[in-house]
């Protein structure tokens, strides 16, 4: 039984999606290039230079933070933020202490099929340091980083387990996706997150010592830190050596351990005051209903949609809100063959007839999609495809379901039809369909004269399905779809196939 509660808590630097840096003008994508081209004297530091606040910056951050239900100062301000470091040249960091953007939020998620609500202290804007590059005995600057706009995220110590932590940054990392806000890579840096943890005995409502781990590049790594410490950090409760001070310890991947660092400066050490350079952000009624009115359906109830709406199962729901663009393919198709039933019946789109039309088929028509395209669609793509280059317009998609769902081809078909589609056949289904000449035999007097070979060709097997040998039917249904060059649907060969044995 446990003897400790897990106490832990994230600090979040979020990389925000914008063309130029937080308060100059120099271009804001680094990846790729070459070091120290993309800078100027304003993000350098040089004596002399005025920062400008990049307003673009302050309205992702201000979606970020409306996504993560936080309170918008209507005012808020910039600080400097005093250390000494090499990839540091001003000899400050540029960000906001007392007065953040944006504060008092929550974020849900679900654990283990249990739902919790992360506590959101803060959010607020600030630059981004310069890359060391460590060679050897050497370390090297590259600065084009520096001065990148971040929207650094502190959460309340709200999460009991690793596995929540990783979660959350999870989920964090799809809102910030759908918003558009960044792309939020771990392996390059544009989301990085250092995690507060600490110990104490069950029962106890104290917060002891914690210990901030640094350099987590990875949610797996997040997770492994976590998990390291709290073994760790067992140990010296039960040895009766409980941290005393609160410490900074960096991620060894190759050991998967975590190494003392320093002890933890405080607020006071770093000096803060107020950006002389930099007037406050006034974020006014306008700014606000701009920002509001660009914000997109966010993942969350995005997926509480699809389950009510279409009937689909959590665990599905997820498997296309995971990737918006797949979410979107999916309505789209869903829409699309909204409009194919109601033309096939001749109804009107607003008539009450065709919405209880839609009602009833609704269901299996959203899980034929599902299963359509994240079973054998996905079956076709890699890790790296881009749904961009994806040569099946949801139109033609809702046509292939269709075909499905009438009967008009069956599934061996389909999978031909559909990889024909993937690799740019330039047709439709249906025209796919009657060239590769796949359609089902619909003919019943057709599919008997083939259940009669069927029969007369395997009297082995038909003797023992006689005998009792139930199984021996599956065979038999194999040989008719043989028979039939796979054009025949499997059900109706199996019901006929019953019946010829009967006799």
């Amino acid at each position: 039984m446990a003897k400790y509660e897990t106490i832990i808590g994230l600090e979040i630097h979020l990389q925000l999606k914008t063309k130029s840096k937080m308060f100059c003008s120099c271009s804001n994508d680094s990846e790729g290039q070459e070091p120290n081209t993309l800078v100027c004297p304003i993000c350098l530091g040089h004596p002399g230079t005025l920062p400008s606040v990049n307003k673009e910056a302050i309205k992702l951050a201000m979606m970020m933070s409306l996504a993560l239900n936080c309170k918008i100062n209507k005012q808020s301000k910039f600080d400097r933020k005093n250390y000494f470091y090499p990839d540091l040249p001003k000899g400050y960091q540029i960000s906001q202490f007392d007065e953040p953007l944006a504060h008092d939020g929550h974020l849900v998620i679900e654990v283990d099929n249990q739902t919790w609500s992360i506590g959101i202290e803060r959010l607020h804007l600030e630059e981004d340091a310069a890359k060391n590059i460590h060679k050897g005995d050497k370390t090297l600057v590259d600065f084009n980083r520096g001065g990148t706009p971040l929207a650094e995220i502190v959460t309340k110590p709200d999460f009991k387990s690793p596995k929540e932590t990783k979660e959350f940054l999870q989920q964090l990392r799809l809102i910030a996706r759908y918003l558009d806000v960044s792309e939020a890579d771990m392996e390059k840096g544009h989301l990085r997150c250092d995690a507060n943890i600490s110990l104490r005995p069950l029962g106890d409502h104290d917060l002891y010592p914690k210990t901030e781990i640094k350099n987590l590049n990875s949610f797996k790594a997040v997770e492994k830190a976590l998990m390291f410490e709290e073994k760790r950090q067992a140990k010296l409760w039960d040895d009766k050596q409980a941290p005393q001070v609160t410490e900074t310890r960096g991620w060894d991947e190759d050991k998967e351990e975590t190494v003392l660092q320093r002890t933890k400066e405080g607020s006071s050490d770093y000096r803060y005051f107020p950006e002389p350079d930099l007037p406050p952000i006034i974020i006014s009624e306008k700014l606000m209903q701009t920002v509001v009115s660009t914000m997109v359906e966010l993942p969350y109830n995005k997926k509480d949609r699809f389950v009510k709406e279409y009937n689909l199962k959590t665990e599905d729901a997820w498997v296309l809100v995971n990737q918006r663009v797949w979410a979107n393919y999916f309505e789209e198709v869903m829409s699309d063959l909204r409009a194919w039933l109601f033309k096939a019946e001749g109804l009107s789109e607003d008539s009450d007839e065709a919405s209880q039309l839609w009602a009833g088929k609704k269901e299996k028509l959203s899980k034929l999609t599902f299963n359509w395209i994240s079973s054998e669609l996905f079956a076709l793509i890699d890790n790296n495809f881009d749904i961009k280059n994806l040569k099946i317009s949801a139109e033609n998609m809702a046509e292939f379901i269709s075909l499905i769902y009438k009967q008009t081809i069956n599934s061996s078909a389909g999978q031909v039809i559909l990889k024909e589609m993937f690799n740019g056949a330039d047709d439709d289904p249906s025209h796919i369909a009657e060239r590769l000449n796949l359609a089902q035999i619909d003919d019943d007097s057709s599919l008997e004269d083939i259940a009669i070979e069927v029969v007369m060709s395997n009297p082995e097997q038909v003797a023992e399905y006689k005998a009792g040998k139930i199984a021996v039917l599956k065979f038999l249904v194999g040989q008719f779809m043989k028979e039939s060059k796979g054009k025949a649907n499997p059900q109706k060969a199996e019901e006929i196939l019953k019946k010829k044995l009967k006799d």
